[in-house]
């Protein structure tokens, strides 16, 4: 197995939090909204912007459904009560079942939850509104990259404070951080169904995917010497890199065709 080179953890910790209270002065906002979801990704975004703003320009919204697990609904909570951070409990199943007893749609699995993602969505941004805030997205490089997460739903954000961090490099400065132990040993998941786990939907462990991630976009390798470098498969391989060719879409400006000038 190929290495991917180790962060300098406390300077990354510094170079994210500047750029939180950079982003933040720029934009003449007042602080920033963290959606908890109780996983990984958005605990080390909101200690995060607890370092680079202080607790006070920190506001946490836990939104459940029932398909979230208790467990995520009650560690969103202990986090925020961790951090010392304003929060708000908003169950969104009434919202839900609202949309679906209007669109009178075949239920599909899929759909409904990206639309759960998207309501979520709209509830961060009324609140970041009122109170003058930015969103801070949760979404880490590896989710970005193979586009494991909801277009205009859990990936619409102002900012994206662990964009440029692997899934294993949240894991690495979260433990830095001290951030509980139950959420980084919890495996990850959406809660958008029962029993969704993210590496069983994907279908391959993090740990690999980044492997194959790093190689691709950083060391310019082909599919073939990635298989060969890894000792995998080469069909493993293309089915990361066709997830990041097919999702670039969703991390880009809709696209226009060009006007014609006289």
């Amino acid at each position: 197995m190929t290495e991917i080179p180790n962060l300098n953890l406390e300077k990354t910790k510094l170079d994210i939090a500047e750029f939180i209270k950079q982003k933040v002065s720029e934009a003449n906002t007042e602080g920033v909204i963290v959606g908890l979801s109780g996983g990984i990704d958005s605990t080390l975004a909101a200690y995060l912007a607890c370092e680079a703003l202080g607790k006070d320009k920190v506001f946490g919204i836990i939104m459940p459904s029932t398909t979230t697990p208790t467990e995520d609904k009650l560690h969103g909570i202990e986090i925020a009560q961790k951090l010392g951070i304003d929060y708000k409990e908003i169950a969104i199943d009434s919202i839900l079942n609202e949309y679906l007893s209007m669109t009178q749609l075949e239920e599909d699995e899929l759909s409904i939850g990206n639309l759960k993602a998207r309501i979520r969505m709209t509830i961060i941004y009324y609140y970041a509104n009122a109170k003058n805030y930015l969103v801070s997205g949760t979404g880490n490089k590896s989710e970005i990259l193979i586009g494991y997460f909801t277009k205009y739903g859990d990936g619409a954000c102002d900012i994206e404070p662990i964009g440029d961090l692997y899934k294993n490099d949240v894991y690495e400065l979260a433990k830095f951080l001290n951030v509980p132990q139950e959420i980084v040993k919890k495996p990850p998941r959406a809660g958008l169904w029962n029993n969704q786990t993210d590496e069983e939907e994907i279908g391959m462990s993090y740990d690999l995917i980044d492997q194959i991630l790093y190689l691709y976009t950083e060391k310019d390798m082909k599919n073939t010497e990635i298989a060969e470098k890894l000792e995998i498969s080469e069909d493993d391989v293309d089915m990361i890199i066709t997830k990041v060719i097919r999702s670039e879409h969703k991390s880009k400006v809709p696209e226009s065709p060009q006007k014609t000038i006289l």
